[in-house]
């Protein structure tokens, strides 16, 4: 399964408002009580297609303006670019779980790209603009600090034992077993990196999130049907 979804499809999704109106960040008893979804992962988790699944069984439901559930994940990159009016050359500088600090830091004083903090201002900038917007599922990115104020968005953490994750990412990306734990643990310590640099925040604490899932014991599918009747049952009418 491929776990991205192509730019094209996400700016459809924008263009559908191209002037978005302001709207409350809390929920009302007319509009629903959750607009967006955020999913923290560890890597070989299962983040990409958790969040797939769940678009899907949020299709027709929770919809805003009839507007169609959407993931972004790396494609957020492009995205931010665009809502920026920066360089497409710079999507290779923004990775939050592939860049070490030093690389990040010896780039910047080369002028090879805006400084880190003017480019997390501006990917922030999006991610409150899509949660805003509504229907959307955010993966990374440290979306659920970002958001975190936001009363209708869901936060997620993902996890799952070494081993399970070891398969798993070696199944998708035709790896041995030792360079699938390579890539584990470079990303994973990527992702934390990335949110104690920008936000002080330590990615494994289960307090930022409304619920933890081990996808290990849950597989992606019924994690993500979890997921969907958390978010339907806490809905105005089903609550009457």
């Amino acid at each position: 399964m491929n776990a991205k979804i192509g730019l094209d499809k996400c700016l459809t999704f924008i263009n559908c408002e191209i002037q978005p109106k302001p709207r409350p960040r809390r929920a009302t008893a007319e509009g629903p009580r959750w607009r967006a979804v955020t999913i923290s992962r560890q890597t070989g988790s299962g983040g990409h297609i958790v969040a797939e699944e769940l678009a899907k069984k949020l299709q027709g439901k929770l919809c805003p303006e009839g507007r169609p559930w959407t993931v972004f994940d790396r494609n957020l990159v492009e995205k931010v670019l665009e809502d920026h009016h920066l360089p497409l050359r710079l999507a290779r500088f923004m990775p939050e779980d592939r860049v070490s600090e030093m690389s990040d830091t010896i780039e910047e004083l080369l002028g090879l790209h805006p400084p880190s903090y003017t480019l997390l201002r501006q990917t922030a900038e999006t991610i409150l603009r899509l949660a805003d917007l509504g229907n959307v599922i955010i993966i990374g990115r440290g979306a659920h600090v970002i958001t975190g104020k936001m009363d209708t968005v869901f936060h997620v953490r993902l996890v799952a034992p070494l081993e399970t994750r070891i398969a798993r990412v070696q199944e998708t990306f035709k790896l041995s077993r030792k360079a699938a734990m390579e890539k584990i643990e470079t990303e994973d310590r990527g992702k934390k990196r990335y949110l104690k640099k920008y936000f002080d925040a330590d990615i494994d604490d289960p307090l930022q999130y409304h619920v933890v899932i081990n996808t290990g014991r849950l597989p992606e599918a019924e994690a993500a049907e979890l997921i969907a009747r958390t978010l339907l049952e806490e809905q105005p009418d089903a609550r009457r």
